[in-house]
């Protein structure tokens, strides 16, 4: 393994434990060349999330889709980062567009609801909440503290 490849993978691991400024400073490592690969590309948009950089992360996230237009992250990433951003109809039009692979992510769905909670789309939210819940049951747990889920709360406790 390179020096490159283990900054890579520690950063990776950096990341998957929440240490976000670590995975920042073995990125920063790298020659600009192995910044255009798209696991670091994917990892810079992750630290870019945790740290509201949400502008910095959708013009990653977006070439992400460019690059791996099959693949679901960078569809995930720049739905987020522009809902973040208050653009939230722009949001689900990203998810709308992306590959069939997104339907298979109980985060797909989870979003969807709460993008549609924001909206005031409240039965169509709680479609969508309830499929990501019957998909990883985690997510449960996570929407009673989501503050786009707020309106719904009680709602949620009965699907």
């Amino acid at each position: 393994m390179n020096e490159w490849d283990r900054r890579i993978l520690a950063a990776q691991g950096y990341v998957e434990l929440g240490l976000h400024e670590e995975a920042q400073v073995e990125l920063a490592a790298l020659p600009l060349d192995i910044h255009e690969r798209v696991d670091v590309i994917e990892l810079t948009v992750l630290c870019h999330m945790h740290d509201q950089r949400w502008i910095e992360g959708l013009a990653l996230a977006q070439k992400l889709c460019r690059l791996e237009p099959d693949q679901p992250g960078g569809f995930i990433h720049a739905a987020f980062c522009l809902h973040e951003l208050g653009r939230t109809i722009e949001a689900l039009d990203v998810l709308a567009r992306g590959p069939a692979a997104l339907r298979t992510k109980p985060v797909y769905y989870y979003n969807l609801g709460c993008y549609l909670a924001r909206l005031g789309e409240e039965e169509q939210a709680l479609q969508h909440l309830k499929q990501s819940f019957e998909m990883d049951g985690d997510l449960r747990r996570d929407a009673r503290h989501d503050p786009d889920l707020h309106g719904l709360r009680q709602k949620l406790e009965t699907i």
